[in-house]
């Protein structure tokens, strides 16, 4: 059991990086500065990289939820222009029950197989590890008072989420990954788990500074997390699409309204309500975990697409910590 329950946060009022003293170069671009760089969520749902019909996942789709998807391919683009060393991804199906463990395995590889949606993601991955900022991460949040473990497995099989939301971020793979378990029982919540976070969020900050990395920080949750257990004929006809219902609807929007207007901070107080109000996906941490790593930054935040899947809500949204210095 961690001996970090609760710590204070600290002002960590959010400055651009174009104000820092580094000068631009010579053509007059701006800085290429160590950091974390930018904060985003990235919902996992199956069912968008199966409408892709990417070469790697076996199953042929005819589309659908199109406006997310629209979503990540800007997301993409915007991620090649910050030109990252890394992205840190923190997903919610890679369950630790005891601890927060970090994947240390240098070329994870593998077929990944959806447990609830197998007709939908049969995907042959492969990908590298930032084998130093793992193990940097996991030893400062062991520092930091966490419970943690590297994780060393060759075989380990990486779970559906990681992957869906890995692909939908870069699906060339051409990016240095870092992913972490969360630790938490998905039957039971309680908000030492996301004090918990915040502290892992601390200590992923610190480890990507000592290493002067540029990084990205993927925080893999949906929002509203009510959802249907029927599934039509052909999973991707629109017409059966929508909320589940409208109470459901209204929370998200509610908490997309802080995002949109940069009220990061008043989140940290929201997403233990808006848990309890929807069964949000964030109370596995990993929305807790990214803005914690950002130093909740007041000011930004976009909401770049809303849209339900199987009744959940989802968004992808970003922080931007360099916008306007590119």
């Amino acid at each position: 059991m961690s001996n970090v329950f609760r710590v204070p946060v600290g002002d960590r009022t959010w400055q651009r990086r174009g104000q820092s003293a580094h000068s631009p170069d010579a053509q007059g671009d701006a800085p290429r500065l160590p950091g974390i760089v930018a904060g985003v969520l990235a919902p996992h749902p199956p069912h968008l990289l199966y409408a892709e019909n990417p070469p790697q996942n076996e199953p042929r789709s005819e589309g659908g939820w199109e406006v997310l998807r629209w979503a990540y391919e800007d997301l993409r683009q915007r991620i090649r222009a910050m030109d990252v060393d890394v992205i840190v991804l923190h997903a919610p199906h890679w369950i630790t029950m005891v601890g927060h463990h970090v994947n240390c395995v240098p070329n994870p590889r593998g077929f990944s197989v959806e447990p609830i949606f197998p007709h939908l993601l049969r995907y042959e991955y492969a990908f590298h590890t930032d084998v130093e900022l793992a193990e940097a991460i996991a030893d400062q949040a062991h520092d930091d008072g966490l419970v943690t473990r590297k994780m060393r497995n060759d075989g380990v099989r990486v779970d559906y989420a990681t992957i869906t939301a890995l692909h939908l971020l870069n699906p060339d793979w051409d990016i240095p990954v870092v992913s972490l378990s969360a630790n938490n029982n998905p039957y039971f919540y309680s908000t030492s788990s996301l004090d918990q976070m915040h502290v892992l969020g601390e200590s992923t900050r610190k480890a990507i500074e000592s290493l002067g990395r540029r990084a990205l920080v993927a925080g893999s949750n949906s929002l509203s997390h009510l959802h249907w257990d029927r599934e039509q004929g052909l999973p991707e006809d629109m017409t059966y699409e929508h909320a589940y219902n409208h109470h459901q609807y209204r929370w998200d929007m509610r908490f997309l309204e802080l995002i949109r207007q940069g009220r990061t901070r008043e989140l940290r107080d929201l997403i233990p309500e808006h848990i309890d109000e929807t069964e949000s996906e964030t109370k596995a941490g990993s929305l807790t975990w990214m803005l914690s790593a950002l130093g909740w930054p007041e000011g930004i935040g976009e909401v770049l697409a809303y849209g339900t899947v199987i009744g959940t809500g989802n968004a992808v949204c970003l922080w931007d910590l360099e916008k306007g210095a590119r």
